[in-house]
C-alpha cells in the first residue's frame, strides 16, 4: 500500500512538473522573468535581503538577525536532507534541459525555495502591511525552480515546509 501511494505521488510530482517547466521554446522573456525571480530566491540574494535591515535598529534589526538565524538553521536542514533522501533532478530522471545551472546534484528539499520563505516569513510576522507581498514572493521564487526545470513541485514544497517550521520555531523562542 505505502509503495502504490508512493508511487503515485512521484507519477503525480513527475506529471505537474512536466506541465509547469518551461522548455526550450519559451521566449527570451519568459526566461529572464523566471531566472531572474529565482536568483531572489539564492542564498547570496537572502543573506543580503535579509541582512540589510541590521543597518537599522529596533524592530528591522531583530527581524534580520531572526531572519539570518532561520535562513542558516534551515540551509543546515535542506542539505543534512538532500544528502539523506539523493533524489535525482529532473534533469537526470526526466532527461530535461534546464533554464539554469543546478546548484548540486540533489532535488529533495529545494534550497531556494526555503531560503526564500525563511527570509520572508520572519519580515512577514514581523511587519504584518508586508505580508501578503513577500510570502506571494517566496512562493514565486519555489514556482520559478519548476518552471526552471530544476525541481519538482513537491522539493518546492518540502523547501518551503522547512523554513516554515523553522521560522515557527524561531519566532516562538525569541
Amino acid at each position: 500500500m505505502a509503495t502504490s501511494l508512493l508511487a503515485r505521488l512521484d507519477a503525480r510530482d513527475r506529471a505537474l512538473f512536466t506541465r509547469w517547466a518551461i522548455g526550450r521554446s519559451a521566449s527570451r522573456a519568459i526566461r529572464i522573468f523566471w531566472t531572474t525571480l529565482t536568483h531572489v530566491g539564492g542564498f547570496y540574494s537572502t543573506v543580503i535581503f535579509g541582512g540589510i535591515p541590521l543597518l537599522f535598529a529596533g524592530a528591522p534589526r531583530t527581524a534580520a538577525i531572526q531572519a539570518l538565524m532561520t535562513l542558516g538553521i534551515s540551509h543546515v536542514v535542506v542539505h543534512f536532507l538532500k544528502r539523506r533522501i539523493v533524489r535525482q533532478r529532473p534533469s537526470v530522471r526526466l532527461d530535461w534541459h534546464t533554464m539554469v545551472v543546478e546548484p548540486d546534484r540533489f532535488s529533495f528539499p529545494s534550497g531556494h525555495s526555503a531560503a526564500a520563505m525563511a527570509v520572508a516569513i520572519i519580515f512577514a510576522a514581523s511587519f504584518p502591511v508586508l505580508a501578503l507581498p513577500l510570502l506571494l514572493l517566496a512562493c514565486a521564487v519555489g514556482l520559478s525552480r519548476v518552471c526552471l526545470g530544476v525541481h519538482y513541485p513537491s522539493d518546492v514544497f518540502a523547501g518551503q515546509a522547512i523554513a516554515l517550521a523553522t521560522g515557527a520555531v524561531m519566532l516562538g523562542a525569541w
